[in-house]
């Protein structure tokens, strides 16, 4: 991909479309937010192909961090946009869910059916995890937050949240293996 091989996006969509898009699903929780997610997340991977670092990680992690961040940048537009005056908004709107509702892409029962198992495979293995590092991974995942944030939203030094950041990843890594790239 970083010497332009528009082949070799193909193939790196076809191999983790279904994971990114469980990933985005799962933090946004609506479909057609998650598909807008998965497709930011490839262009970006496209556009910054060359920066990518094997030693730093596998594929499938550059991806999932992509996604991730794509997903959390979308739920801080919906905050946005919450918070914006109703008169600016309520004009644009309703001609704007007339045409999404239109224009929206039949549900892929096979793709649902393996978000759903990542969900719940994702949901058994966090609630496994001891309370103070699933806190962490809750807050930081799911929530958005920096390490740094997190510190002092919970009152812990940031190397405690680092810590415990850092073991519940370890945790999660053997029960979440089969959803890993080469793993199925």
């Amino acid at each position: 991909m970083s010497t332009g091989d528009e082949q070799a996006l193909g193939a790196l969509y076809d191999r983790y479309a279904t994971t990114i898009h469980t990933i985005a699903y799962y933090l946004l929780g609506q479909a057609d937010e998650a598909e807008d997610a998965v497709e930011e997340t490839f262009w970006q991977a496209w556009r910054e192909a060359s920066r990518y670092d094997a030693s730093r990680g596998a594929v499938s992690t550059w991806l999932s961090t992509i996604a991730r961040s794509r997903a959390l940048d979308r739920q801080r537009a919906w905050r946005r946009r919450a918070e914006e005056p109703l008169d600016s908004v309520a004009s644009t709107s309703a001609d704007a869910g007339d045409r999404a509702d239109a224009m929206a892409p039949a549900p892929d029962p096979q793709r649902e059916a393996e978000t759903s198992e990542r969900a719940r495979d994702i949901a058994v293995a966090l609630s496994r995890l001891p309370a103070e590092q699933r806190e962490v991974i809750e807050l930081a995942y799911f929530g958005g937050f920096s390490q740094s944030e997190i510190a002092a939203r919970t009152s812990l030094p940031l190397g405690t949240v680092k810590t415990r950041a850092r073991l519940a990843l370890e945790k999660l890594r053997a029960p979440l293996a089969p959803h890993r790239e080469g793993s199925r």
